[in-house]
């Protein structure tokens, strides 16, 4: 069984506040959650969205926080994130893209295929030729897949954060096969559940502010994050079967400064 640690979206700042909320001290909960709860997970897998604006000063403190995980850390690159940043700062495995933050974790059972949806200065994801080349490459043997990424392929019914979607969806679906068992996604600040074209996937809420449910309905103009605690995912994968249990790891509150 492998056993994985789920997190995405802190919007990690070395200073300020992201509205009313501190998200080192989020990031913090999070962690000491993780370690003195499940430090028996063979790694933790943080979806994008890393930091906010401070590229420099946001991915050296971020790397410092990360660093007191007792379990390994495998980041990917969101909207918000800046590739030379990322390599700059948090350690990557051998065999990622150059190009790109794209990156694959195998174990005895089953293959992790961590993806960049980035595109560079937007909010919507992109998954051009030279990401769908690798991908299809990673996707040529038999061993089960499973996908995290940042940018859904897919619209969630979510009609704001549908609009910022991965541009190239269709084309991605295209590509995965019978082999992909699960996808995981980030960006929405929500969490979701289905299927798409046969295969199952999930999205979660953030370690830093919640969107909304879509009713009543609101736009970027007029987003107030929910009040809403935030979590994580614990995922155990085992013989192509696949648990995702939703973790609460503190109160609303804590990190909220008003």
């Amino acid at each position: 069984m492998t056993k994985i640690i789920w997190m995405t979206d802190p919007h990690f700042q070395n200073e300020g506040m992201v509205g009313d909320l501190n998200p080192r001290t989020r990031l913090k909960a999070a962690i000491d959650h993780m370690n003195t709860h499940h430090a028996n997970a063979d790694f933790m897998v943080l979806t994008g969205d890393l930091v906010g604006d401070d590229n420099e000063g946001d991915y050296t403190l971020l790397a410092t926080y990360l660093a007191q995980s007792k379990i390994p850390v495998y980041p990917l690159v969101g909207n918000n994130d800046d590739r030379a940043g990322f390599r700059a700062h948090l350690s990557l495995p051998d065999g990622t893209m150059d190009d790109f933050i794209q990156y694959s974790i195998d174990t005895s059972e089953a293959k992790f295929l961590c993806l960049d949806t980035h595109r560079v200065g937007s909010h919507a994801g992109q998954f051009c030729a030279a990401r769908q080349a690798w991908l299809t490459d990673k996707l040529s043997t038999d061993k089960l897949t499973y996908i995290f990424m940042h940018h859904p392929p897919m619209d969630l019914n979510l009609p704001p954060q549908d609009t910022i979607k991965l541009q190239e969806g269709d084309a991605f679906l295209n590509l995965i096969h019978g082999n992909v068992q699960h996808l995981f996604i980030g960006h929405v600040h929500r969490p979701t559940c289905g299927t798409i074209r046969g295969i199952p996937f999930a999205t979660l809420g953030a370690l830093s502010f919640q969107a909304p449910a879509p009713r009543p309905v609101w736009d970027w103009d007029s987003f107030v994050p929910a009040h809403e605690a935030p979590h994580y995912g614990v995922l155990y994968v085992e013989n192509g079967n696949t648990t995702l249990q939703y973790t609460q790891f503190c109160a609303y509150d804590v990190g909220i400064e008003s």
